[in-house]
């Protein structure tokens, strides 16, 4: 199974809201200016966030839990070394994250200084 990009999640589902908005409004469409931005904007937020391992509690993951879970929220520890969850970019790290899998469930350790 091939896994789509967060980015390109996004902007498909941008792309089919705006579609279906445009569809479905007895207002007139909004140009596509306003669309083309409105995912720019989206891909600049998501280009400023990380995928941080072990800093989620439990249910509250927004991807990868490992084998037989279906992603977000479906975390079943806290801390699960599998799981993770963004956070902005630069920040996991401080916050005793890890921006790749760990293979413990032990709680995040911050960075002082």
């Amino acid at each position: 199974m091939s896994q789509t990009s967060p980015l390109a999640a996004l902007a498909s589902a941008l792309i089919a809201t705006a579609a279906l908005s445009a569809c479905s409004s007895d207002t007139p469409a909004a140009p596509e200016e306003t669309s083309a931005q409105a995912i720019e904007k989206a891909a600049t937020e998501l280009a400023a966030q990380e995928k941080c391992y072990g800093v989620a509690l439990a249910k509250q993951n927004d991807c990868a839990a490992g084998p037989g879970t279906s992603c977000a929220g479906t975390s079943s520890v806290d801390y699960q070394g599998n799981a993770w969850k963004f956070t902005e970019a630069g920040a996991c790290e401080k916050m005793g994250g890890s921006l790749t899998e760990v293979a413990d469930n032990d709680p995040p350790v911050p960075v002082k200084g």
